[in-house]
């Protein structure tokens, strides 16, 4: 009962300074126009949109940070290796993510960083990260608790984890590209990890780890009621790339890496398809798809915007609860 009131308390101050932040943020990113070009190859309704200053993660980033820090000066949490690993992802990435959008506002187009620029500094955030982990005395093992099952991967454990973080900040920035799409899957993805690592007890500070998660869902939220449809500002990479790394991170040190794919399932699908369409064009000179991500297929098919996000929700949800089911109770 006491770490629910922990993370019931952490997710109502995350909120709060949520919500406050937006109300400061969202008029100063207007008045500096921090917007980006949309594609051209958008549904013409999305039009209307142009102008939608972007990153809209500093709502979300920022009163994670201050949350965090008001936590640990209240003796709420503990600062352990677990949560500063779980700090400095999430931190590092906002950075890039950060940097990229700052380029695009500058350059009055939707040219930031390279695409070998962005991976680069994707990898090289995630061996740091490898190397702090494995220093803290992980194991290069892969544990499946609900078979009992364990598999030491040796040396491609740091290929995994790097591959991990990598697909998955990637995965939720092919996401965001609906009003409240991204976050909302990140919010409910998050608040599932809230309850996996409060049930991980074995695993040093995962208890913290589970109070920051709450941290986040309620700076989520806040950062939804001005993301949700009509959208008064975007994510960008500022948010997206750091929720990716972040999820991926948690489900590491938690040790529910194979937990983790069916939380993320619909960042995995969105990403798959993108793949497959990719492999078409290239080798098959022909589409699969209307048009990539899913979620635009489905705008294409004649979907409205409102219906698509909440039918990704809706599947978000349930396998959020199968993980639960399979990665805590069962």
């Amino acid at each position: 009962m006491y770490q629910l009131t922990r993370g019931v308390l952490a997710l109502m101050i995350g909120f709060v300074i949520s919500i406050l932040a937006g109300i400061i943020l969202v008029p100063l990113l207007k008045k500096i126009k921090a917007s980006q070009t949309l594609s051209t190859y958008l549904e013409k309704k999305h039009k209307q949109k142009e102008g939608t200053p972007t990153m809209g993660g500093l709502i979300f980033i920022i009163p994670t940070i201050v949350s965090v820090i008001i936590l640990l000066l209240w003796n709420k949490i503990e600062f352990s290796s677990n949560l500063f690993i779980v700090m400095f992802v999430f931190l590092s990435y906002a950075l890039l993510g950060f940097i990229d959008d700052l380029l695009i506002i500058k350059r009055k187009n939707n040219v930031g960083l390279t695409e070998i620029q962005k991976l680069l500094g994707q990898i090289l955030i995630a061996i740091i990260f490898f190397f702090i982990y494995m220093k803290s005395g992980a194991k290069p093992i892969i544990e499946v608790y609900t078979l009992g099952i364990e598999i030491n991967l040796g040396w491609f454990y740091g290929i995994f984890l790097l591959f991990m973080l990598v697909a998955s900040s990637n995965a939720v920035n092919i996401t965001d590209g609906l009003d409240g799409l991204a976050g909302g899957l990140s919010l409910i993805a998050f608040l599932t990890f809230a309850l996996i690592s409060a049930n991980s007890p074995a695993i040093e500070g995962t208890s913290d780890i589970s109070v920051f998660c709450f941290v986040l869902v309620g700076c989520i939220l806040g950062f939804l009621a001005f993301n949700s449809r009509p959208a008064k500002v975007f994510m960008g990479d500022t948010g997206s790339l750091s929720l990716g790394a972040t999820l991926a991170t948690i489900a590491i040190i938690t040790k529910h890496e194979l937990t983790f794919i069916v939380v993320s399932g619909v960042f995995v699908f969105e990403t798959l398809v993108c793949l497959i369409q990719i492999i078409s064009m290239v080798y098959f000179h022909k589409k699969v798809f209307l048009m990539t991500p899913f979620h635009h297929h489905l705008e294409k098919l004649g979907w409205n915007e409102r219906d698509i996000v909440i039918a990704f929700w809706c599947v978000g949800l349930i396998l959020s609860m199968i993980a639960i089911v399979f990665g805590v109770w069962y």
